[in-house]
């Protein structure tokens, strides 16, 4: 899936206990590590410095949760919603969102490294300020996601629905969003620089410029 780069996934072991989320209470700080959760609603939990490793969430809803600075290592959430959650500050690494509904998740500020985002709906989710690395978007909605000031290194967007997203003052130098699709897009020339693109998408970011393009 990644082009010129590898992500390490989430390292699991091949089997899980059984937990339920609340377990975390019964711990001195805020910790679960090497159990499923699953088929089950988190509501309206907020926890600061939550940490999560080894663990796989499968089928669970998340209502109202903000969970400032968790910091996730080994996670996998696999037909999850997350929709307005928020993981502002977080360092995740290792994590692997698949099939998820995440609409306007709150990454923002976060450390994210070896994520992959698989065949998710992440319209208007908040990466302002936030580090990507080793970072794929694969088939997923991300219209309207913010991007805003940024910093890429080796991440990919393939196959992926770009509509109205903001690269405001992000660097898309070596970023490949060719296979993409999109109308509009919130985003500088200087940005666009080193940014890999179909011929297609090349006539419309040249029409643009004001550039009057003939066959």
């Amino acid at each position: 899936m990644a082009k010129g780069f590898k992500i390490e996934t989430p390292k699991l072991p091949l089997t899980l206990e059984k937990a339920n989320f609340q377990d975390i209470f019964y711990e001195e700080d805020p910790f679960l590590s090497e159990c499923v959760i699953e088929n089950t609603v988190i509501d309206n939990e907020c926890i600061e410095r939550l940490i999560l490793s080894k663990v796989h969430f499968k089928n669970v809803r998340f209502i109202g949760v903000t969970f400032r600075k968790i910091d996730l290592t080994d996670v996998v959430f696999e037909n999850c919603d997350l929709s307005n959650a928020s993981f502002c500050e977080g360092l995740i690494h290792r994590v692997t969102f698949e099939n998820c509904k995440l609409l306007g998740l709150n990454f923002a500020e976060a450390n994210l490294g070896n994520v992959s985002f698989n065949n998710c709906i992440a319209n208007l989710c908040d990466f302002s300020d936030s580090r990507l690395k080793q970072v794929v978007f694969y088939r997923s909605s991300l219209q309207s996601a913010n991007y805003f000031e940024c910093k890429f290194t080796k991440v990919l967007f393939d196959y992926c629905d770009l509509n109205d997203v903001d690269f405001s003052r992000t660097s898309l130098k070596g970023i490949d969003i060719s296979t993409c699709r999109f109308e509009r897009l919130n985003v500088t020339l200087e940005s666009l620089k080193g940014c890999e693109v179909s011929s297609e998408q090349a006539v419309g970011f040249a029409t643009l410029l004001g550039l009057i393009v003939r066959e």
